[in-house]
């Protein structure tokens, strides 16, 4: 598990910028590729430090995992980036307790992963980094589902090469399921992003190389095209993100709130255990017009804790020198 973040955050640093010149949708922020570098980031940065009283972790691969996806979830970046934390926790569930990943644990925590994904949104679309997961989880059931229980690791293997090239041929699809992909001839970023990190699965388990090949061809991600986004015109309004504690009732509430007033709005348990008054702490993301209408909803419930608003009409051409810094960060780690 250590290994496979370790070298999805090396990958995303290395394609930010590819990922951000094709991020369009479901605003065009260019901002994907950036947002997933830094969640899975996160999630790296703490597990390479593990405490005396967290040695279990060494031998629970759910444990590890859990672990990563709370703190992806504490500092996820936008759309992409809270939902892939919601896909690392939801994925790490049906691991707990096991020392090692098998193909049916991989094929349970997949399909885990990308139904908690699908739920956490208000109103999910296909054409997005949602039905790569779910791509990618369908295969590996149904190979899964021929090895009649095959712990080794030759049936894990046929899993994610399953998975992988399932997850390709969602992204190449996400171009015609969505008209805003369709009109700018390209592909989903997020979906590509997702790609480049179950590839990295792949290649962490095995221990074979990145399977660079897969991107070729994907419309829009050649290093000569443009930044589609661009040339788009501004979305108005604003990202809120924020953690709240909430009874499961007031989560509800808050949801439907959002919705009448923003879109994109996306709320995931950030633990899966109440506290004393029975409140689960919920990370929660919404593109709104007015920060503070959202603020005040969210306040009428709960007080929030590291609250960010950012403009979405804000990350135009990406700065050179700051997706520089990511590719060197990334590289530092490869090396």
């Amino acid at each position: 598990m250590k290994r496979w973040l370790g070298k999805a955050e090396t990958a995303l640093g290395n394609h930010s910028d590819r990922l951000n010149a094709i991020n369009i949708f479901p605003v065009p922020d260019g901002d994907t590729g950036t947002n997933l570098y830094l969640t899975i980031r996160a999630a790296t940065r703490s597990l390479q430090e593990t405490a005396p009283d967290e040695a279990s972790l060494q031998n629970d691969v759910g444990a590890v995992l859990a672990k990563a996806g709370q703190a992806a979830m504490e500092q996820a970046r936008g759309n992409s980036g809270t939902l892939f934390s919601v896909f690392l926790c939801a994925a790490a569930e049906p691991l707990s307790g096991h020392t090692r990943l098998t193909a049916t644990l991989l094929a349970a925590a997949l399909n885990r992963a990308q139904i908690r994904a699908w739920s956490a949104l208000s109103d999910p679309v296909p054409g997005t980094m949602l039905s790569v997961m779910e791509a990618a989880a369908r295969a590996a059931a149904a190979v899964d589902a021929t090895q009649n229980g095959n712990d080794s690791n030759q049936a894990l293997g046929l899993v994610l090469d399953a998975a992988v090239e399932a997850a390709l041929d969602a992204v190449v699809r996400t171009e015609a399921q969505l008209d805003a992909l369709q009109a700018a001839h390209v592909v989903d970023a997020g979906g590509v992003g997702m790609l480049l990190i179950l590839d990295c699965l792949r290649s962490a388990v095995l221990g074979g190389e990145l399977q660079n090949e897969l991107l070729d061809g994907l419309h829009g991600y050649d290093v000569q095209d443009p930044h589609i986004h661009a040339d788009l015109p501004d979305d108005d309004g604003v990202e809120v993100m924020c953690t709240v504690s909430l009874s499961p009732l007031d989560a509800a509430t808050l949801r439907q709130r959002l919705d009448e007033v923003g879109d994109s709005v996306i709320m995931s348990q950030v633990e899966r255990s109440p506290d004393a008054e029975g409140r689960y702490r919920w990370r929660v993301h919404a593109h709104v017009l007015d920060s503070e209408t959202a603020l005040r909803m969210i306040r009428s419930l709960g007080e929030p804790t590291d609250v960010s608003v950012s403009e979405l009409a804000l990350p135009r051409d990406p700065d050179p020198l700051a997706a520089d810094q990511l590719a060197a960060d990334a590289r530092s780690l490869d090396g």
